[in-house]
């Protein structure tokens, strides 16, 4: 080409062009970028979120939710980060419009500044925020994030209470209950003190999400953090909304406020430490002070289901869930050693859920969406699924790893054993999404009975499933630093009395109801020892628990013959395809036929005393009910 007014061209071959001009070559194949310093071409990086009137109304809402008692309005809300303050600093105007502008009479430093809301964050931003500003986050080689629950490395039962009023009268007061009351005032104190933190902060993590995955029976929650770890750690424990969802989300049917760094009064009437969760039913609120396990809002908002869902006629459940490839679903309780996640994480069935649930008219639906895994001693070999799970968007608790491999060591319990992961339900491999089936057919009652002398498995009558459903047994095994090697048997009612509000036999009567209304039958499967207790006999096979659960699910255990014990009158079947005849009569397997009948009647007297606590409740026919239980049980 010839050139132009002292310009010479160059060819381009079709892939754009080079000009040179007085000398100077200048490549034009790209169209510069509209920016003038670096900051300009981060900015240019993030793509920004559209200002539209649901934000306005998002920031009310939370507004609202954090408002002050005394001053009776919210502070001044503001979407986005702090720490962008150039951006912020060109919208600042923009975002006037959202700030609740009503005028007050007292005026703090809180009110004369902008709380930054970070609203539904990704995992992507809250992996940011934990690492650039939360000690002890870091970036592990699966991928997952590893954090710190500080001083608190497991839930503090005795630190949760519950207002005591008009609203709270049917729930189960007094000996054996795990609610603790207080009274609203004191609520009312240390929810001032939790907002009052919140407020004095730059910035709150926001969640709006979902409990229950029954779209006819869900409820909205809000939970309101200071920490990126709690705001992904409840992103994965909820369900997640689509953004069609959260734009018609509305008020939440119940808020957190998690104020976990700040430690409430210990002066405050009922405080007994610098820890307390405290939950009021009637304002649909909780408040968590003094400890960051997060642990403490997943089992919070349980306990809320375990009051809401059975005032609607459905049951709320501690439990995993799996469903087989024709439909058949089954319910696995039990306590921690005696196998529940093991044996209901099953490749060959569904996940609908491992730990919590509500079973309604509809179904079965799992209440939560997510997994909260144990990860002491984890590894690829005994559970594949768990192992997978930890990647990108995990949550790993107080794990140990390696400071410059980044891998982590999960046998070593510097920090707790008490090692969790906590990661979306998407993230196994066969999860049913969404997490809902049919009706349960079975339900199995898992026992690692150290004494020895529970049947492999047995069929329940429906009173029977009552009876050892309240019961919650298992036996755990004393310490050996003394030398004692004997059992210890442990009962939580309804496999999770820590979370219950209500009497357990209201939970019983109605899961023998449902279990009656759709053919479901009642197992108690034994994964403890056999041949002697602990120390004499040796732990059963867990392929051949496998064996029974597989006959379990196969319907194989019905068409079976059965012979009944002595003492807990339970029913043994007398074949189950894998498994040594012999083993499925415990005192086949004891030499000592004298001793296996002593520790028999010793463990039916452990269930007998267990028991009493409940036949003693006398509220609204409760203690009529129990003794009509309590006849299921052990008789000598």
């Amino acid at each position: 080409m010839e050139a132009k007014d002292g310009q010479a061209w160059l060819g381009t071959n079709g892939y754009g062009s080079r000009r040179e001009e007085d000398g100077v070559c200048h490549d034009d194949s790209a169209t510069p970028v509209r920016a003038n310093t670096v900051d300009e071409l981060h900015s240019l990086q993030r793509k920004p979120q559209v200002v539209e009137d649901r934000h306005r109304l998002q920031l009310q809402s939370i507004s609202a939710s954090l408002a002050s008692m005394t001053c009776g309005i919210g502070p001044k809300l503001v979407n986005g980060d702090p720490a962008r303050k150039k951006e912020m600093a060109g919208k600042a105007v923009t975002h006037h419009q959202h700030h609740i502008t009503v005028p007050t009479i007292t005026v703090s430093d809180s009110d004369l500044k902008f709380t930054h809301v970070l609203y539904n964050l990704s995992p992507s931003e809250l992996y940011e925020h934990a690492i650039k500003y939360e000690k002890g986050s870091f970036i592990t080689s699966s991928g997952a994030l590893a954090t710190l629950s500080g001083a608190k490395t497991g839930r503090s039962p005795r630190d949760k209470r519950v207002v005591k009023d008009e609203t709270t009268d049917d729930l189960w007061w007094g000996k054996g209950s795990p609610n603790i009351e207080m009274d609203e005032q004191t609520f009312l104190i240390n929810r001032e003190r939790a907002v009052d933190y919140l407020n004095s902060l730059d910035k709150v993590f926001v969640n709006d999400q979902f409990l229950n995955w029954d779209p006819n029976n869900r409820i909205k929650v809000r939970i309101i953090s200071a920490r990126a770890y709690h705001s992904l750690f409840m992103h994965n424990m909820c369900i997640r909304p689509t953004y069609e969802e959260l734009e018609n989300f509305g008020e939440p049917d119940f808020t957190i406020y998690n104020a976990g760094q700040f430690p409430c009064n210990r002066y405050t009437h009922y405080m007994t430490s610098s820890t307390s969760i405290d939950l009021n039913l009637k304002r649909r609120e909780m408040v968590i002070l003094g400890t960051q396990y997060a642990g403490e809002m997943k089992k919070g908002l349980f306990s809320v289901m375990h009051y809401l869902m059975p005032k609607k006629q459905i049951l709320s459940l501690h439990s995993g869930c799996n469903m087989g490839r024709g439909g058949d679903v089954a319910l696995f309780f039990g306590l921690s050693g005696t196998g529940k996640t093991t044996l209901s994480t099953d490749r060959n069935r569904i996940l609908i859920g491992d730990d919590e649930h509500c079973w309604s008219d509809n179904g079965i639906s799992n209440i939560e969406g997510g997994c909260y895994a144990k990860c002491i001693d984890l590894s690829q070999e005994k559970e594949p699924d768990i192992w997978d799970a930890i990647k990108f968007g995990t949550v790993l608790e107080n794990v140990v790893f390696d400071e410059h491999s980044r891998e982590v060591d999960y046998t070593e319990k510097s920090v707790t054993e008490n090692t969790r992961a906590a990661y979306p339900i998407e993230y196994i491999a066969n999860a049913k999404i969404p997490c809902v089936g049919p009706h349960p057919k079975n339900v199995i009652l898992l026992a690692c009975d150290a004494f020895g002398v529970l049947p492999p498995v047995s069929k329940l009558s429906h009173a029977q499933t009552m009876y050892h459903f309240i019961s919650g047994y298992t036996a755990l095994v004393a310490g050996t630093e003394d030398g004692i090697k004997e059992p210890q048997a442990t009962f939580s009612a309804c496999f999770g009395a820590a979370f219950i509000m209500l009497h357990p036999t209201r939970y019983a009567a109605m899961l023998a109801d449902k279990m009656n209304k759709h053919g479901a039958t009642g197992w108690l499967v034994n994964t403890g020892w056999i041949g002697g207790s602990y120390g004499v006999g040796e732990r059963i096979s867990l392929a051949y628990t496998r064996k029974i659960i597989d006959a379990i699910h196969s319907g194989e255990l019905l068409a079976t013959s059965y012979k009944k014990t002595d003492v807990f009158g339970l029913d043994i079947p007398t074949k189950v395809e894998g498994v040594p005849s012999e083993l499925l009569d415990p005192i086949n397997t004891w030499e000592d036929k004298d001793s296996y009948k002593l520790t028999l009647l010793k463990l039916a007297d452990l269930f007998k005393r267990n028991f009493k606590v409940f036949a003693n409740y006398k509220k609204g026919g409760v203690s009529d009910l129990a003794d009509e239980i309590a006849a299921a049980g052990p008789n000598f």
